[in-house]
């Protein structure tokens, strides 16, 4: 019987993949708080998650072996985040410190994410060797 590796360890890739983009809006968002209009944007975890199983249907047409995969970001993954203060005239709506605790926070579960998927893998090397190194 066939392992699949894409089948054990689908769940861990792909929340590693969710939490990369998410730390780019972030980024992007703290890149652009003195930009006036700019919305702030964030990726809603659970959803990106429920919608795994779709978009694992969904693929890039490749028309040679070489090309790199890509993978995608559903629209409706990506939200515009409600602010909490009020407008302060210029229409953007970055929190600096909010935006700084949400990175850190995505960055330490991409940190247990990659653990995750780590020991999976180690756990597929361990069954396939027999236990030996």
């Amino acid at each position: 019987m066939a392992i699949s590796l894409d089948r054990l360890t689908a769940l861990h890739h792909r929340a590693v993949n969710v939490r990369n983009d998410r730390m780019e809006l972030i980024s992007g968002n703290l890149a652009n708080q003195n930009t006036p209009g700019y919305k702030a944007r964030d990726i809603n975890f659970q959803e990106a998650m429920k919608s795994a199983s779709y978009q694992q249907k969904l693929s890039l047409d490749r028309t040679s072996g070489a090309h790199i995969k890509g993978h995608m970001v559903g629209n409706n993954e990506i939200a515009f985040r409600v602010p909490t203060q009020p407008d302060t005239g210029d229409g953007n709506t970055v929190e600096a410190q909010i935006e700084r605790n949400i990175f850190l926070e995505n960055g330490l579960r991409y940190q247990a994410s990659l653990q995750f998927l780590d020991g999976k893998l180690k756990g597929i090397k361990k069954a396939i060797t027999g236990g030996q190194s």
